[in-house]
């Protein structure tokens, strides 16, 4: 008898500046990437959308208000880590905020930077850089992790 799949599934959202810049932040004190910058978003919580979900955890995490119907999904990803661990990734874009972006978790987080998308940090966590170049290319989904699969 096979087992159901509970992958943890992730909300990220990628905000984008009229000049095309996007925010990353540099993750710090987490025990995962530290040191290296990544896409802000967090895991989704029980009784919320996917969208909902993406806009509380920016909120959270840089202080911003987002109108969930302003997310556009720009990529979903099946992700699957070393020691079999899966997770599914939505990965959201817009260009509308209300507020400044600001660092709210500084001990998770060592500071924020805007970004040109095309020349991304190589601090950056190697699975966001493939999900940005997917996003920019219009890839709407991926698979990472598993055995042939791209």
């Amino acid at each position: 008898m096979s087992t159901r799949a509970n992958p943890t599934v992730d909300v990220c959202v990628l905000l984008t500046r009229e000049d095309g810049r996007v925010l990353l932040g540099q993750r710090t004190g987490t025990g995962f990437a530290d040191g290296q910058f990544g896409i802000p978003g967090g895991h989704l919580e029980e009784g919320e959308s996917v969208a909902q979900g993406a806009a509380r955890e920016l909120k959270e995490e840089v202080g911003v208000f987002i109108d969930p119907a302003d997310l556009e999904c720009a990529h979903v990803a099946h992700h699957r880590n070393d020691q079999g661990q899966t997770r599914i990734g939505f990965f959201f874009t817009t260009t509308r905020w209300q507020g400044t972006p600001t660092n709210m978790e500084p001990d998770l987080c060592s500071g924020l930077s805007w970004v040109n998308p095309a020349d991304l940090s190589t601090n950056t966590i190697p699975y966001i850089a493939t999900i940005i170049d997917r996003i920019r290319s219009g890839e709407v989904f991926s698979v990472h992790g598993w055995d042939g699969a791209h």
